[in-house]
């Protein structure tokens, strides 16, 4: 049970639920000891008071916490949604996946959590049910770099299946996510192929008005602010700050197009 301390300590909502329920059959399979960790561990309210939290109301107007450490669990259990959505896993896929898990559990726990993730992947995952339950207790802007994430995850190869892109859109959608703020994601990865991707970025149309450009580049720019998942672990800030690159790339495109100064 030692082995498993590292992802057990300052867990919240994920113990619960279909993620909790995913995490216990995983270690069951993994450790000695079936899946009868489900609950605190002696000694775990150090870690979890120590811990970053995300202060939310639930669906029954509870107060709830969200952990960075839930938030990297469910990231995994998503990331094996991604990863398994085409009936293959890619080398590119794996090696973009390996960096992540190190610099969230360190060196030894990245080697239990990669052994995690390949039993997840033999594993079938109600996608919707777990991506409701994240839903229900992350922060949206949160949510928003979740996606983003994921959209990274299924561009590792430099193109998206269409199996893929179809299960972050699940996702997306049972994580409440608005569809506008999807293709706002979305849009970086399509530079090369839509001319107006710097538009979709700032989520207006072409049509837009010099003045409505600015407007939006200063709303989005506040949106994807990296101080928005400043209690979401660095991974997730990490993501906030490279959309909050990408909002000015856009912004400079638009700019360079139309001529304003």
């Amino acid at each position: 049970m030692g082995k498993a301390k590292w992802i057990l300590g300052g867990l919240g909502f994920v113990l619960g639920g279909p993620i909790g329920a995913i995490i216990g059959v995983v270690l069951g399979s993994l450790f000695e000891g079936g899946s009868s960790w489900i609950g605190r561990l002696p000694g775990d309210e150090e870690n979890q008071s120590q811990d970053s939290e995300q202060s939310y109301s639930d669906d029954s107007g509870s107060s709830q916490r969200a952990t960075a450490g839930d938030i990297k669990i469910s990231l995994l259990v998503l990331i094996a949604c991604v990863m398994k959505a085409d009936g293959r896993v890619l080398k590119s896929e794996v090696n973009f996946i390996k960096p992540f898990l190190v610099k969230t559990y360190g060196e030894d726990g990245a080697k239990e959590a990669l052994q995690m993730l390949k039993k997840m992947l033999e594993r079938d995952i109600d996608v919707a049910a777990v991506s409701r339950q994240i839903g229900r207790h992350v922060n949206y802007s949160t949510r928003l770099e979740i996606i983003h994430m994921l959209l990274d995850l299924a561009n590792a190869d430099g193109d998206f299946a269409a199996q893929e892109q179809e299960i972050i859109e699940q996702i997306a959608a049972a994580m409440s996510v608005t569809p506008r703020d999807y293709e706002s994601l979305a849009a970086m990865y399509r530079k090369t192929k839509d001319p107006n991707w710097a538009y979709t970025a700032l989520e207006i149309e072409p049509s837009a008005s010099d003045d409505e450009v600015k407007k939006a580049y200063r709303r989005m720019a506040m949106k994807y602010h990296p101080d928005k998942v400043a209690t979401a672990g660095e991974e997730i800030k990490q993501q906030a700050t490279e959309k909050f690159r990408t909002i000015n790339e856009a912004y400079e495109h638009i700019k360079i197009l139309r001529g304003i100064k």
